[in-house]
Order: C-alpha cells, then sequence, then structure tokens
C-alpha cells in the first residue's frame, strides 16, 4: 500500500472481527513501529500485547470509567448506550496492544521527548496495521483507569500508558471525515 493512501485510508475501527491475528503479522506492525524516529534515538517505547483475560479485564476497566461519566440505565441515549458497549468489550478485537515509555516525571522536557517518540512509534502501528488488512483506535479515554491498567498488566513503576489500540480484523467500514481546514489556510503559517 503507497504510504499517502495508508495515511488517508487509516479510520479508527470500533468493531472487529473474533478471528484471531497471526503472531508473525502482530510483530511485523510493531516493526514498522520499531522504525519510528525517536528523542535521542532512545527508541524508548514498550508494546504490550494483550489477550484473553487481561483482554477482558481491561475492557471491563474502561467500561467503569466510561459508565461512570454516563446517566443510570434508563436515562441513556443510543449513542452513549453504543459507545458504553464498544468500551466494555473493544469491540470484539481479539488483542489489544498498549504503548507505555519511561516515567520521568522530574524532567518535563525529557518526558515530552518519551511521549512525542512513542506517540510517533504508535502512528507507525496504526498505518502498518490499516496496510496489512487490520483496524485499530487510538484510545487515552482508558487512562482515566491508569493505575488499575498497571496493576492488571503487571506493569513496573517507571512505566507509563501512553495509549492503548484494539488490533484485529475489522468488521465495519467507516466513511471518509472530512478534514477541518481541507486547505491548510488556518492551520499553516508560513514565518519568514
Amino acid at each position: 500500500m503507497e504510504l499517502y493512501q495508508a495515511i488517508r485510508g487509516r479510520r479508527s475501527i470500533r468493531k472487529f472481527k473474533p478471528d484471531p491475528v497471526p503472531k508473525e503479522l502482530v510483530y511485523k506492525v510493531l516493526d514498522a513501529a520499531n522504525w519510528a524516529p525517536s528523542g535521542v534515538n532512545l527508541q524508548q517505547w514498550k508494546f504490550y500485547v494483550v489477550s484473553g483475560q487481561k483482554r477482558d479485564q481491561i475492557a471491563a476497566s474502561y467500561g467503569r470509567v466510561t459508565e461512570k461519566n454516563y446517566p443510570p440505565v434508563g436515562q441513556r441515549t443510543e449513542q452513549q448506550e453504543s459507545f458504553l458497549t464498544w468500551a466494555k468489550t473493544y469491540g470484539g478485537a481479539p488483542l489489544i496492544i498498549v504503548a507505555t515509555m519511561p516515567r520521568d516525571e522530574q524532567q518535563p522536557r525529557r518526558r515530552k521527548m518519551h511521549l512525542e517518540s512513542v506517540s510517533a512509534a504508535f502512528q507507525n502501528l496504526l498505518l502498518a496495521a490499516y496496510a496489512e488488512g487490520l483496524g485499530t483506535c487510538w484510545m487515552t479515554g482508558p487512562l482515566a483507569a491508569e493505575e488499575e491498567l498497571m496493576e492488571i498488566l503487571q506493569l513496573p513503576a517507571d512505566e507509563e500508558i501512553v495509549a492503548l489500540t484494539p488490533l484485529g480484523y475489522p468488521d465495519q467500514q467507516v466513511a471518509d471525515k472530512p478534514r477541518h481546514d481541507p486547505d491548510l489556510k488556518e492551520k499553516v503559517v508560513w514565518v519568514e
């Protein structure tokens, strides 16, 4: 797949087929992530590939986080109920990938470097997954319960979660969404 086609074609997928993703394909996608640029070439990302019971626990955690912010049962909109179902199941994806970075709260600039580096790797992961026929959805909402996620995954205290994505074969088509300022008249400023 051509790069610009992947960039323009990738969509957030929220409904997945239950089909397992071959381990070799997961490694291929993560290898693309591993080639991202990083501050001082630290390549400071780590990826946890989560399935089975741990995947279910992570999904349940996000379901609880989401439900806390919603009205009680019977007072929710159809859209809220739909999103809550998605949150509780990660759309049925067989895998969840959790990206972490080194925890560095003493040096804010260094922490920002870590965050930017892992984000670049995560974008590579999403694009590579799309190019391989897989679906993803960049998620940070679950981080409202980051301590619980850390406990579920038994992550070391010197790591911090950057983002999560379900990973699997898409079971939906997502329409193109228009870009804000498609002509880049507001988002681009030339300085001379």
